[in-house]
C-alpha cells in the first residue's frame, strides 16, 4: 500500500486539477467558460481584475476539493455504476462551483464562435469544426443531411442563403425539422441527450485517470525503494484519503 500512498500523496493536487480541468476531448475552456462571458460589472483596472479572477478560481477549486473529500470515486471506467457515480460527483461540483456542464459549454462555444457569421453554409461548417474539436462524433450522419438540406434550399432560391434572410431560413429550418423527425430526435429529449453526453465524458475521464494512475505506479515500481511492492488495483484506491 506504500506505493499507492506515495502516488496519491504526490498527485493529489494534479488529480483535483484534472477534475476541474480534465484532459480534454479537446477544447480547453471546459469548466471555466462562464468566467469568459461578458461581465455586467463596470470595467476594472488590470490588477484588480486579476485579483478577482484569482480569488474566484481559487474558491471554485476549493469548492471542488471539498466535495471530492466527501464523495467516493471508484476509478473503474468499465463499471456503469462507477461511471454514473463519477458523473454525479462532477455534476455536484459544477452546481456548487457554478461551472458549465459539457452541453452548456458547447452551447456557449457555438454562440461565441458563430457571432457575426452572415451565411448559413459557413455557420454549418463552423458547427462541424466545433464538434470535431470537442471530440464528439456524428454517428447519425446529421451534418451531411443538413448540408444536403442547405444545398436544396440554395438551389431553390438560386443564391447563397444568408442567416438574415428570415423567409428562406424558414425553409431551411423546415428541412431540419424533417431530418430530426427522420432521425428520431425530439426537442423534449434534449435533457436525456445531455445526460448521455455527460456519462460518455465521465467514462472517458475515468479511463484517463486509470491510465495516469497505472503509468505513475509502473514508474514508481522501477525505483529501488519500491522493488518489493506489488501493483495495486486502481479500483481499490480511495482518493479521499489523500486530498
Amino acid at each position: 500500500m506504500a506505493l499507492a500512498s506515495r502516488f496519491l500523496s504526490r498527485s493529489r493536487q494534479l488529480y483535483a486539477s484534472q477534475v476541474i480541468l480534465p484532459h480534454e476531448h479537446a477544447v480547453s475552456v471546459r469548466s471555466y467558460a462562464k468566467e469568459a462571458a461578458p461581465s455586467k460589472l463596470p470595467p476594472l483596472k488590470g490588477d484588480e481584475m486579476l485579483k478577482n479572477i484569482f480569488y474566484e478560481v481559487k474558491n471554485k477549486f476549493e469548492t471542488a476539493l471539498g466535495i471530492l473529500r466527501k464523495e467516493k470515486i471508484t476509478i473503474d471506467p468499465d463499471d456503469p455504476a462507477a461511471v454514473a457515480q463519477y458523473a454525479k460527483v462532477m455534476k455536484t461540483i459544477r452546481e456548487k462551483a457554478d461551472l458549465f456542464s459539457e452541453s452548456q459549454r458547447i452551447k456557449y462555444t457555438i454562440e461565441q464562435q458563430t457571432q457575426g457569421i452572415p451565411d448559413a453554409r459557413t455557420y454549418l461548417l463552423t458547427l462541424q469544426e466545433i464538434r470535431i474539436k470537442s471530440g464528439l462524433t456524428d454517428d447519425l450522419g446529421a451534418e451531411a443531411m443538413m448540408m444536403e438540406a442547405l444545398e436544396k434550399v440554395e438551389k431553390e432560391i438560386k443564391k447563397a442563403l444568408m442567416r438574415s434572410d428570415k423567409k428562406n431560413m424558414g425553409l431551411l429550418l423546415a428541412e431540419f425539422d424533417k431530418i430530426n423527425k427522420k432521425l428520431g430526435i425530439k426537442k423534449e429529449d434534449l435533457p436525456k441527450y445531455a445526460e448521455e453526453l455527460e456519462l460518455k465524458i465521465a467514462k472517458e475521464q475515468l479511463q484517463e485517470l486509470k491510465k495516469d494512475a497505472l503509468e505513475a505506479m509502473e514508474t514508481q515500481l522501477k525505483r529501488e525503494e519500491f522493488k518489493d511492492e506489488q501493483m495495486v488495483d486502481v479500483k481499490s484506491l480511495d482518493i479521499r484519503n489523500f486530498l
